[in-house]
């Protein structure tokens, strides 16, 4: 068994749960927050048998495409003082950040 934990952009998580259900996967769905921007995103924990971990991996990268985003306010920094950024700047966001785990073992009760 494989545990899949996929960080995805808010922006992305509800085409990206009704492929999943579609396909019959389940996901335990958290609210999470990056790092660097600040924004809301949602980890997604999903077990899965070894061959389709492939096939999940397709399915997440279908959906979750990088994208620009131009920022023009100040992002507060933390613990760099003296660093200048000049905005407005233009980042990419989106697309997913994927783990795959190797799991012991998995009960479902």
């Amino acid at each position: 068994m494989k545990l899949v934990i996929a960080v995805v952009q808010d922006e992305d998580v509800n085409e990206l749960m009704g492929k999943l259900v579609r396909k019959k996967y389940s996901a335990t769905k958290l609210a999470s927050t990056g790092g660097f921007l600040r924004e809301g995103n949602t980890t997604l924990f999903v077990g899965v048998e070894p061959e389709k971990v492939d096939d999940l991996i397709s399915v997440i990268s279908d959906v979750c495409k990088s994208r620009s985003q131009t920022l023009t306010t100040p992002i507060p920094p933390t613990g760099s003082a003296g660093v200048f950024i000049p905005y407005p700047v233009e980042v990419t966001v989106g697309g997913a950040t994927v783990f795959v785990v190797d799991i012991d073992r998995f009960v479902k009760v």
